[in-house]
């Protein structure tokens, strides 16, 4: 099997996405959404225009008091007219930005609706190596964390840092139009210094970030995996040993959040510097030009204000790029995950699945899971149409593979799957696993309704078709004794249900699914004897015009195959009917005496 050569989900040495890979992400919901967008913009420029105007207002204010203080004018007017337009300036700025948002909002909402479940379907196209490889705790976290980066780019890229550097654009002209060429150098200097600054140690602690979300995710892991597996925690008393790993990784996190932390507190400390050293130089050059009798009070009121103005949306604009660089790194986990190619895939042209029964032809297959662990040699056999083979052998004999094959989990190595005459990899995966129902060893449920769990094969299946799948899984009786019927809820991974009724709701799910081709691994392997012989009879009814793989440890169920196969080591080592192979005289008499003597132990 070939190694996937893909990061694991929460590798710090991810690589961030860059610009250029988000905007390529973004750019199809935006332009589904045109009038919102544009109208977004105009409203974002109406509310820089509105704040921009404020310190401009504001002087006129304080001229006016400062030029009418102490005379009989001041003691019976008040410039009302400027009063109100401060008022309705400062109102207006905060409108704009509330109706911006509010229309935005849905465009944002979209986005990350369209990643995420862009993400999700991706995952289902994935192959089964990846599945059984990932952690699920990290994995969801690097997908919530991306699917948020995602909304938090889209926000504050357009409404933060396009914002930002018009207003700087604005309040430099204006300060250069207005008064002179030091005041605009002064506010460009710390604009660079602040944004340089910014940029570098944001970069040189990004790994540091990278790092404490790939501790956070390691931990939710650790927590999750031990709590699915709650059983077997209680089974081995493992609790202490169990809280022990979590504290573990809780602590790898702690102090990997602590470097984090630190690396955050220098730059916020440089930042605040820059920004206090810019308001000193400019409040003391407009100071000056005062006493100089070159500015007036209102100029000096304004220019303060004009650098407030500017500095509050940089000194956001500093959290802001340091988010987007942890965005960023968020996002190209997600990336990362949605360019992760399937190992098994549809083929360019595809090829239809012929009609009517399917033969199936296992020829000459090499398959190992690894290139130390080689499974399968040289196995060929077939299956005709309508017939019913059984695949027998001691554990690691290499039987489970053979379904994993016909599913297509996996590609062999070496020779091919053939269903109907046509190799697998020529056929579309979505139609070829509608045509196989599987019965797995081991049934894993939804946490819903029994009836849900049933109906998963067929969503739109009647009433009579779940009763009838219920009848011929022998689960009839069952259902009808719980007090809620199939309305009862099975729990996470049907924890609620015991073994063999399970394996009956996995029975009654694949024969409504109504399949040309049945696998059945294992299928009764936690059923009693009685139950065991029933349902047995059942699906002999149930393979009536279909054909059907049987994978078997316990030789008693496989006795009326049309065809049992004896695999040894990965080999077909003899094959034929059970009248047959126990004339033979071979490993499969073996097996069946041996069997038959721990029966007749079990009974003594």
């Amino acid at each position: 099997m070939r190694i996937n050569p893909n990061a694991e989900p929460g590798d710090p040495a991810a690589k961030p996405a860059t610009l250029k890979q988000a905007w390529a992400h973004l750019l199809p919901v935006l332009r589904q959404f045109p009038l919102a967008v544009a109208g977004a913009m105009l409203l974002l420029v109406a509310a820089k225009i509105a704040g921009i105007g404020l310190p401009l207002i504001l002087k006129g204010l304080v001229d006016t008091l400062d030029a009418q203080r102490g005379t009989l004018v001041a003691a019976l007017t008040l410039p009302v007219a400027l009063l109100l337009a401060y008022g309705a300036l400062r109102f207006a700025n905060v409108l704009f930005g509330e109706l911006r948002d509010v229309l935005f909002g849905r465009v944002a909402e979209r986005a990350k609706r369209r990643t995420g479940l862009s993400v999700f379907e991706h995952l289902h196209r994935l192959d089964l190596e990846f599945h059984l490889s990932r952690k699920s705790g990290a994995l969801s976290r690097d997908i919530e964390r991306g699917v948020e980066g995602i909304g938090f780019l889209l926000r504050f890229v357009l409404f933060t840092v396009a914002p930002t550097a018009l207003e700087l654009v604005l309040v430099t002209a204006l300060l250069w139009q207005r008064y002179e060429i030091g005041f605009a150098l002064i506010a460009l200097a710390a604009v660079s210094l602040y944004v340089g600054f910014s940029v570098v140690l944001t970069d040189w602690r990004t790994h540091f970030v990278r790092d404490a979300n790939a501790r956070d995710s390691e931990a939710t892991g650790r927590a999750l995996d031990s709590l699915l597996n709650f059983e077997t925690v209680k089974y081995f008393g493992a609790e202490p040993l169990e809280a022990r790993r979590y504290d573990t990784a809780l602590a790898a996190y702690e102090k990997a959040a602590g470097k984090s932390r630190f690396t955050l507190g220098l730059l916020n400390g440089g930042q605040a510097l820059i920004i206090a050293l810019g308001l000193t130089a400019m409040t003391a050059l407009s100071a000056l030009r005062v006493q100089q009798g070159v500015m007036t009070l209102g100029d000096f009121v304004a220019v303060n204000a004009f650098m407030a103005q500017l500095f509050l949306p940089l000194n956001v604009l500093g959290f802001v790029y340091r988010e987007i660089r942890r965005a960023l790194t968020d996002m190209g986990k997600l990336f990362e995950l949605e360019t992760r190619k399937p190992l098994v895939a549809d083929p360019a042209m595809p090829q239809p699945l012929p009609a009517g029964p399917l033969a199936i032809r296992f020829e000459h297959l090499a398959f190992g899971y690894s290139p130390a662990r080689r499974i399968l040699h040289d196995t060929d056999f077939e299956i005709g149409a309508g017939q019913t083979v059984a695949v027998v052998g001691a554990t690691g004999a290499g039987k489970s593979t053979l379904a994993r094959l016909l599913f297509r989990f996996y590609d062999p190595q070496g020779g091919a799957v053939k269903v109907g005459g046509v190799d697998l990899r020529a056929l579309r995966l979505a139609e070829l696993r509608a045509a196989i129902g599987v019965v797995p060893q081991d049934v894993v449920l939804f946490n819903d309704s029994l009836l849900e769990n049933i109906r998963y094969a067929d969503p739109a299946a009647n009433e009579a078709s779940v009763q009838r799948a219920l009848q011929l899984a022998h689960l009839a009786d069952f259902v009808a004794r719980l007090p809620l019927g199939l309305q009862t809820m099975v729990g996470e991974r049907g924890l609620k249900l015991s073994g063999g009724e399970k394996q009956r709701v996995a029975i009654a799910r694949a024969l409504l699914k109504n399949p040309r081709v049945l696998i059945f691994d294992e299928a009764t392997s936690s059923l009693d004897t009685l139950s065991e012989q029933a349902i047995l009879a059942a699906l002999a009814e149930a393979a009536v015009q279909r054909t059907v793989l049987v994978i078997a440890h316990r030789l008693s169920t496989v006795t009326h195959a049309d065809r049992i196969v004896v695999l040894d080591q990965g080999r077909v080592a003899e094959q034929g009917t059970h009248a047959a192979l126990l004339a033979l005289g071979g490993r499969y008499e073996k097996l069946w005496a041996a069997q038959r003597h721990q029966q007749q132990m079990a009974v003594e």
